[in-house]
């Protein structure tokens, strides 16, 4: 940190004398005709014969990323939005006061360029310049010898300097766009309608989280920023449109994990007149989709395991998870006390209080979810964790249910939806019990919302899916703050 300290001084020092000599540092008035990519694509294939009958000037402007200086002539690489290229400036090519601005400049500066292309006798594509502008100066250095900032803290919170110098990183945010750019098209293919719903909301649902608060000085009310949009778009499908969707934060006032941001990205849809069962074949053709539009599959590799994506995917009850991966006794899952004497010896977050509903969700988050790294949709969740699904016809003690794992990690959650007035107000009812008995996750009494199922809501199966988790998976990284540009942080103490 001292030595950054000590260049910036330099730096600030040089640019003062740059100032002095009348040279512009933070220009805006030049035009780039060219990127990296388009000279590859034009010259690459021609030989050096070739590229000398080649008249055209090429204009183009990026980041100095690398700097070698030879007296009268030096070599630096440029980087823009498409990739980098090399060039070469001569002094007796541009003159005296453009190379001695040349000799002024560091890595880390834009500059703009014109030349013609040339190969080096090592056979590298290089422009060689007729004209230079520095387009801006850089006053901090990057990290030192460039691609080194190995710091875990400091790559997040400066995220800027860690896109610079680490090419990793800039694919892995390029693959994000791409996923979520498939993932629309997939969706709007299917005649489904992009929506938006609000961030802030009088009562927080669709989902068990605490939710973040915050106070609307107008309105003289408090209000939520959402853990879900799922009660929202819901209202939409009782408002006659059928196919919806929404890519868009949530926000959940929970600890922060490798797995867990308080802000993150879900993709949430609604199909009526499908079941869940509908929606995980939707899934599989989706994620399947999404990999072949990435260049990935059918075969994935993630931290070092191959994760198949062959057609169809395993599917489990809940009750079948248990018993295959977690090594229970049926016989436990049908006994609370039992399944909570199981749940507290596993480690489990259980009491003696907890129903058998979520003793056994807790048993399958910490014993079976772990194990489950190819594609396994896990189905039948108990009814007493699952507030806005559908019982099952056959066990009303559970639900037509979904979650999808993938790489010991939940992707997706999807269920028939609930769409019963009678059966929702009880269910409400109950969430409520158990928010005054002390849960503050459990969901809140909301009345509009009832009101619109009252109207009538059409058969409809919905699904969340994560969008932060997915790209980690096809991103191969193990933190879901390597997909995250701005991950949540503490305070920085003394920012230099």
């Amino acid at each position: 940190m001292e030595e950054q300290s000590q260049v910036r001084v330099q730096r600030i020092e040089k640019i003062r004398q740059m100032r002095e000599k009348g040279f512009e540092l933070f220009p805006n008035d030049f035009g780039v005709q060219h990127t990296s990519r388009d000279i590859v694509k034009t010259c690459d294939s021609l030989n050096d014969s070739e590229l000398e009958k080649i008249e055209q000037f090429f204009t183009l402007a990026g980041r100095m990323i690398s700097l070698r200086q030879f007296g009268k002539a030096s070599f630096f690489h440029l980087r823009d939005r498409t990739g980098q290229i090399q060039a070469y400036i001569k002094r007796d090519q541009v003159g005296d006061e453009t190379y001695g601005l040349f000799r002024s400049l560091d890595v880390g500066d834009f500059v703009g360029i014109t030349g013609r292309i040339f190969r080096t006798r090592t056979g590298e594509l290089t422009i060689a310049v007729e004209t230079l502008r520095l387009l801006a100066k850089a006053v901090r250095p990057l990290p030192e010898k460039f691609h080194k900032l190995r710091d875990t803290e400091t790559r997040y919170r400066q995220r800027y300097v860690d896109l610079i110098v680490n090419d990793r990183v800039r694919e892995v945010f390029v693959k994000r766009t791409r996923i979520i750019q498939a993932l629309r098209a997939f969706l709007n293919e299917r005649e489904f309608l992009e929506v938006e719903t609000p961030m802030m909301q009088p009562i927080p649902g669709g989902a068990t989280a605490r939710p973040f608060r915050t106070y609307h000085n107008a309105l003289d009310m408090e209000l939520f920023l959402r853990i879900a949009p799922e009660l929202y778009l819901k209202r939409l499908v009782v408002g006659g449109l059928e196919r919806v969707y929404e890519i868009n934060r949530n926000f959940r006032n929970e600890g922060i994990s490798t797995q867990h941001n308080p802000e993150f990205t879900m993709l949430e849809l609604y199909m009526s007149y499908a079941t869940y069962e509908d929606l995980m074949e939707l899934t599989e053709e989706m994620i399947c989709h999404v990999c072949q539009e990435i260049g990935m599959g059918p075969r994935l590799s993630y931290q070092g395991k191959e994760i198949p994506l062959d057609r169809p995917w395993q599917k489990l009850s809940v009750k079948e998870a248990l018993v295959r991966f977690g090594g229970v006794d049926p016989d436990v899952l049908e006994d609370r006390e039992k399944a909570v004497k199981a749940a507290m010896g596993a480690g489990c977050h259980v009491t003696e209080k907890t129903g058998l509903g979520k003793t056994i969700a807790q048993m399958l988050d910490h014993l079976v979810e772990p194990h489950l790294t190819h594609p396994t949709f896990v189905t039948h969740f108990p009814t007493e964790v699952s507030p806005l699904s559908r019982k099952n016809d056959i066990d009303p003690e559970v639900t037509d249910r979904f979650e999808l794992y993938m790489a010991g990690s939940e992707i997706v959650n999807g269920f028939s939806e609930l769409n019963d007035p009678f059966d929702q107000r009880e269910r409400f009812r109950l969430q409520v019990q158990e928010r005054e008995a002390g849960d503050e996750e459990a969901h809140l009494m909301d009345e509009d919302y009832i009101r619109a199922l009252e109207y009538g809501m059409p058969p409809t199966a919905g699904l969340g899916l994560g969008v932060d988790r997915l790209v980690m998976i096809l991103g191969d990284v193990s933190s879901i703050r390597d997909v995250i540009l701005f991950p949540q942080l503490r305070p920085e103490k003394s920012p230099s």
